[in-house]
């Protein structure tokens, strides 16, 4: 869970970093793209501004030179001629194809007037010798009227320009310029194809005032410039595409780089949680092994002690019953002594007193067994005879009538040296073991019981024989060897399961010269 709560905004941020890259390369490519037009319109407004200033210029040396002594008088004159018989011929925009023929015809007729009013020819001529070889390929001049009184296309003299919102602006003072392109241009009785031109409407003042006398229209040909201009610009696009395609590329390195730094992220944060989780895992194991033992060892001391409550107990029932069943004793053996006494003397021919002595021996030695088995012992590891604790465990479980018809037969070894064990779990032990082997036998087979010396060890051996003598396999694991095995290893011996047999192995007392007769 904390690893997919780690990964899915990893991986949401590496998606928003991509696109935050592609969002930042798209507005670069705008910014660049709206960047270069403005580079043209402003390249465009720049040219057209400077060639209006010549414009400017050129109106003011040509109203220096030519106005007084040329164009003013024609001007006079061609304001003479009427045109109001031919402008109530209609609006040119609203009229039909007939009247504005009619229109038309109407004006040029008045163009063929101008045309041949004295002074025209002269008047064109050095407007052409004034402009050869330069880059105006045309000039008009207006009438305060609109109309047109001169231009060096002669077709054009006569039009009436009073809608032409470049007059008005110029009539009010102001200059208008355009930058156009044609695909067809007349200039001094040539034709042009496919030129860009800029045009400006120039007001003419009276010398000395400001009042407008009238209007030039100049025309210069810029055909080289806006191309220049659309080369810069496309030198520009060229050079934003090459950036765009370098910005995109940064931007996919960029985003692997991002993407092998994220999984490297991923990949580490994942190794910490598994080395994490092992390290919990092993934790809690080991924990787990610590409350195992403790629990085992509460259940061992818990077991302790109710071991040495019921040989506690037993000890008291067997002293108990030593104490009861002693004192009758003492009185029945004195009894019969006298019987025996008597009968030496002859006072009593037919007493068999040895029959009473006999059975009262018998008892004695049964309690004196109980008691052996059943005394009270400290908890402490201390030296002790193994045979005659091992002989007082398989004494006692004769009594029991579960194994009568299992005859259990002790072999103690000769000098076996004492061993330091804890007295009451040897007991508990050899009890549990010897049940162990004997509950699985079947008459005639009996449990064999042996000690002897190995080594630096004592060897205690509970084994099920048949009658024949050969070794019976013993059944099923039981749950009290393993209780056994713990009872052992604790006193630092081994409890060795050795085919049909139980081996126990405890240390040798070396300290101690005790040894068994």
């Amino acid at each position: 869970m904390v690893g997919a709560a780690l990964f899915v905004p990893e991986r949401r941020e590496s998606a928003f970093f991509n696109e935050v890259q592609r969002e930042q390369a798209a507005f670069f490519v705008e910014a660049q793209q709206e960047l270069t037009h403005t580079h043209e319109q402003a390249a465009r407004d720049d040219l057209l501004a400077a060639h209006e200033a010549g414009h400017v210029n050129l109106a003011r040396v040509f109203a220096n030179l030519l106005w007084e002594r040329e164009f003013a008088p024609l001007v006079a004159r061609a304001q003479r001629l009427p045109i109001d018989h031919c402008r109530v011929l209609g609006d040119a925009a609203t009229a039909d194809a007939r009247t504005n023929e009619r229109r038309r015809a109407c004006f040029a007729a008045r163009g063929r007037q101008i045309m041949n009013l004295p002074g025209f020819a002269a008047l064109d001529t050095r407007a052409y010798e004034a402009m050869r070889g330069s880059s105006v390929f045309k000039i008009k001049v207006f009438d305060l009227r609109g109309i047109t009184v001169y231009s060096s296309e002669h077709a054009q003299i006569g039009e009436d320009q009073r809608d032409n919102l470049g007059w008005q602006s110029a009539v009010r003072g102001r200059q208008a310029s355009e930058l156009t392109h044609r695909d067809r241009f007349s200039a001094f009785e040539r034709v042009f194809v496919n030129r860009d031109l800029i045009s400006s409407y120039l007001p003419v003042r009276a010398p000395g005032g400001d009042a407008i006398v009238g209007v030039f229209e100049i025309y210069s040909d810029v055909t080289p410039l806006p191309e220049q201009i659309k080369r810069t610009s496309a030198h520009s696009a060229a050079s934003t595409a090459a950036k765009e395609q370098l910005l995109r590329a940064h931007a996919l390195d960029y985003a692997q780089k991002v993407e092998t730094s994220s999984r490297w992220l991923l990949a580490i944060v994942g190794g910490l949680l598994a080395l994490l989780y092992v390290a919990l895992l092993l934790i809690v194991r080991i924990g787990q092994r610590i409350i195992d033992r403790q629990a085992q060892a509460q259940a061992a001391r818990r077991e302790q002690e109710w071991h040495r409550e019921k040989m506690a107990a037993l000890a008291t029932m067997a002293a108990a019953i030593s104490h009861e069943v002693g004192n009758p004793l003492t009185t029945i053996t004195l009894v019969a002594q006298e019987i025996v006494d008597g009968k030496k003397r002859g006072d009593c021919s037919d007493c068999h007193p040895e029959v009473i002595i006999e059975q009262a021996w018998r008892i004695a030695h049964m309690t004196r067994q109980m008691g052996a088995f059943a005394s009270a012992r400290s908890g402490a590891r201390e030296p002790a005879d193994v045979n005659q604790m091992v002989k007082a465990v398989c004494d006692f479980l004769r009594f029991d009538q579960r194994y009568r018809a299992t005859p259990i037969e002790f072999r103690p070894a000769v000098g076996l040296p004492a061993s330091v064990v804890v007295a009451d779990r040897l007991n508990e032990v050899l009890m549990n073991l010897v049940q162990v082997v004997a509950e699985g036998a079947r008459a005639p087979e009996r449990v064999a019981v042996q000690t002897a010396e190995r080594g630096e060890q004592l060897l205690i051996r509970i084994e099920r024989r048949r009658a024949d003598g050969a070794a019976s396999p013993l059944g099923m694991a039981d749950v009290r060897i393993e209780a056994a095995r713990r009872r052992i290893d604790a006193m630092g011996g081994r409890l060795l399961v050795e085919g049909a047999a139980l081996s126990i192995l405890l240390p040798v007392a070396a300290e101690h010269v005790v040894r068994s007769g």
